[in-house]
Formats: C-alpha cells, sequence, structure tokens
C-alpha cells in the first residue's frame, strides 16, 4: 500500500511525520519525493548505495530537415520552442528550444512532419538510494537552478516496491509536485497545524487530494488542545483525523537534535502503527467490496 504524507504548507512537521511513521512500521520503504529540499536522509541516516542521474528528454532540431512549419510550436502547451521561418533578406530560419521550460512530454518530436526532432537526455538531478536499518529508502535531489520538479518526482516513483508499505514524503504546498508525488497513492495523510495558516492551507490539500480522487485523513501536529478551528472543519467535511501529536517540549527537543521521538516515546510507535493498520484494512475491505 502507499501513503503518501502531504501537507499544504511548509513547516507542519509532514517529513517529521514521515520519518517517525516508517519506523513504527515493519516491511516498510521511505520515498523522499521533496526532491527540491530533501531532508528525510537528515533524521534516517542511510547507507547509499546506489547514485543515479536522473534524465529528461529535451528535444534537438536539425535545420537541414526542418520546413519551419511550426508544428512543434503549436503542440508544445510549455512554450518551450520558439520557429522563427526565413525572411524574404535571405536570412535562415531558427528553432530556439528553452531547455528549462521542456517537461519532456515528446510531443514536438512526435507531431514533426519532416522527422526533424530527436530527443536528446539532459540531466536534471540525481536518485540515491540505500537503507536505514531495515527501511528501503529512495530519495531525489533535483539540481540547482532546475525549474521543474515533477519529471524527477515521477523518475523517483518509478522505484517504488509494491511488495512493501510504502511511505511517500511529498513537497509541501498543493502545486504540480505536490501532484506528481501523491497521484496513484492508496491513501493520503494531510498534516496540518492548529493555526489559522494551518486551516487555510489544509483546506487547499484537501481539494487537491479530491481532486485527484485520493482518500485522506488529517493528523495534527503541535496540537494543543485548543483544535477547535481544525476539528470543526474536519467534522463539517466528514474528515477522519486519525492522530494528534502534542506540542510538548520533550518531542520539540528530540526533533532539535535530529532525532526520532518514536524512539524516545515509544508509544508513538504503537499509535502510529495501529492507525496505518487501520488505513490498510479499510482499504483491502474497499478493494474486496469492488470486487464483488
Amino acid at each position: 500500500m502507499i501513503i503518501a504524507i502531504a501537507s499544504g504548507k511548509g513547516g507542519t512537521g509532514k517529513t517529521t511525520i514521515a520519518v517517525n511513521l516508517a519506523l513504527s512500521l515493519e516491511n516498510v520503504q521511505l520515498i523522499d519525493c521533496d526532491v527540491e529540499e530533501p531532508n528525510a536522509h537528515l533524521f534516517l541516516n542511510p547507507k547509499i548505495t546506489v547514485k543515479e542521474e536522473a534524465y529528461i528528454p529535451v528535444p534537438r532540431v536539425d535545420l537541414n530537415l526542418c520546413d519551419f512549419c511550426g508544428k512543434c510550436r503549436e503542440a508544445c502547451v510549455y512554450g518551450a520552442i520558439a520557429v522563427i521561418p526565413p525572411n524574404n533578406q535571405g536570412e535562415k530560419g531558427q528553432v530556439l528550444v528553452f531547455d528549462h521550460l521542456c517537461h519532456g512530454c515528446g510531443a514536438c518530436t512526435m507531431l514533426c512532419p519532416q522527422k526533424a526532432i530527436r530527443e536528446e537526455n539532459r540531466v536534471i538531478g540525481v536518485i540515491e538510494k540505500g537503507s536505514a536499518g531495515s527501511i528501503d529508502f529512495v530519495h531525489g535531489r533535483l539540481n540547482i537552478g532546475e525549474a521543474m520538479s515533477p519529471p524527477l518526482i515521477r523518475q523517483v516513483k518509478k522505484d517504488i516496491d509494491s511488495s512493501r508499505t510504502v511511505i511517500i514524503d511529498a513537497p509541501p504546498g498543493t502545486a504540480c509536485p505536490v501532484i506528481a508525488a501523491i497521484k496513484d497513492s492508496d491513501y493520503a495523510l494531510l498534516v496540518t497545524e492548529p493555526t489559522p495558516f494551518g486551516l487555510n492551507d489544509l483546506k487547499l490539500a484537501v481539494e487537491t487530494a479530491r481532486a485527484i480522487k485520493v482518500p485522506f485523513g488529517v493528523i495534527i501536529n503541535r496540537s494543543d488542545n485548543n483544535d477547535g478551528i481544525i476539528e470543526e472543519y474536519c467534522k463539517k467535511e466528514g474528515i477522519e483525523i486519525k492522530i494528534k501529536i502534542p506540542f510538548m517540549r520533550q518531542i520539540a527537543e528530540i526533533y532539535s537534535r535530529g532525532g526520532l521521538f518514536v524512539e524516545e516515546l515509544p508509544e508513538y510507535r504503537e499509535r502510529f502503527s495501529e492507525v496505518i493498520k487501520k488505513i490498510i484494512c479499510n482499504f483491502a475491505k474497499k478493494t474486496l467490496n469492488r470486487r464483488k
């Protein structure tokens, strides 16, 4: 089962929840899809055994074959290609490719009537794989200066091991990187905090999960017994609050030194484990009902 940990905003404790959750489970894989700023490894200190370059295919135009018809420009919805046809003054035509705008969809190559476009791999980052104890670990690192992370996120997700319970640490927010990370997950846990900002961004995360049809529940982090603002919204929307992590000094101190609170507060290991067991059980029941 694939469970994504997401949040509508940064700083809610999403990665903290993801790594502590992974430590609470058996036969688990943790995939850090926050490729612009991966930090799950800072807590787990995994032993990296594999390092691979990640690529995106970008078009290269043979001007000897190109007739400057402009179909490649029309096909590119991202504005990554500009076509300048030759003029009456004898100036040669040009096709400009803006690599950092290219999403590697291949439409221009497919639709070129003159077969003047080939694809060339451009390195956008790296994928690192390893293990932290019994946890199988994978993360991606986007190269500095790259504008788009979804292509790398999709490549990282190709290493999903379906024989394990997979925990995906998604990027913060609700933009394209988040959708790329949580799409095709079986369930999402949306991490929030009991503040007006937390509520606002939780609403955005809920809208996103519903739009891509991923079932979800909520985790309240830094709960201080004044969670009414989140509880009222979840009750109104029929959203289940799976667990609350208290706003307590001990957890903050553990986090500040790079520790994992399930190791020093084992009762949370049991609580996380029970949450996931219930999610898996409900998922199995729904899957069985759909097959009947």
